[in-house]
């Protein structure tokens, strides 16, 4: 679907929610009602005729170009070349972080100690490595899907594995919306399978919560990090109690 076809299915649905029609619009902007009809379906209007209509139906233009925004098709990983970029550069890989938590840059700049000048060269490349799409006054827009993971494996995972992990199971899980649990059982293959099935959703229920946060001032919001891992595994040890198997016979 085109940026001009999804930006007027996305005026469309949100006209259906006001309640305008094709008619009463026709009314407000003074054309006919087909001549409404033809513009909605030759997908041709200008930015300008796309703020008349969004006024005369009531609609927040902004709403809807985030809206086409959000529903464009985006990656749900970055490629393996993207993450060693990454990790090339430490504060580019701290942008990028920031980024995905849609931080502004003011916001940068007031908790970590870059200046202004680095930070606008890192958005730069991050626009360059086509993991955001870099707009006017320093803002952007995502190129990855709410439901974005690092790749299995990859150099930003290995990364977290080494040096973050220690530090994020150091704390005592005990604060306003924090739990930590590990709970151990013996399932089937296809039980263990429904479950991780069931870890996709939580992490779609993240990004949908996430992005719903995104409407509420700085202040009302803090960082949280969801580290959800599920595997055949036994604390080495106590694999180190087991019992010798019975020697074979003969």
């Amino acid at each position: 679907m085109s940026s001009p076809e999804l930006l007027l299915q996305v005026l469309r649905t949100q006209m259906r929610t006001a309640g305008v029609t094709y008619k009463m619009l026709a009314e407000r902007i003074a054309m006919s009602e087909s001549s409404v009809k033809r513009m909605f379906g030759q997908q041709d209007m200008s930015l300008s005729r796309l703020a008349q209509i969004c006024k005369a139906a009531g609609v927040a233009m902004e709403d809807v170009l985030r809206g086409a925004a959000d529903a464009t098709p985006q990656a749900d990983a970055l490629t393996l070349p993207q993450e060693k970029a990454l990790m090339a550069q430490p504060h580019l890989l701290l942008m990028a972080i920031c980024c995905l938590g849609h931080w502004t840059m003011e916001q940068v700049l007031e908790t970590y100690n870059l200046s202004e000048p680095e930070c606008i060269m890192l958005l730069a490349e991050l626009d360059r490595l086509g993991v955001i799409e870099l707009k006017p006054l320093n803002r952007y827009r995502l190129r990855v899907s709410n439901a974005f993971r690092w790749l299995p494996d990859g150099p930003v995972q290995q990364f977290f594995r080494e040096h973050a992990v220690a530090d994020y199971f150091s704390g005592s899980f005990d604060g306003a919306g924090e739990t930590l649990l590990c709970l151990p059982a013996r399932l089937s293959l296809p039980s263990a399978e429904e479950l991780v099935g069931r870890i996709q959703q939580l992490a779609g229920e993240l990004a949908r919560l996430h992005q719903g946060d995104r409407k509420l001032a700085p202040q009302e919001r803090d960082g949280f990090t969801l580290l959800v891992g599920f595997r055949s595994w036994e604390f080495a040890a106590f694999t180190a109690l087991r019992r010798a198997p019975p020697p074979a016979t003969r």
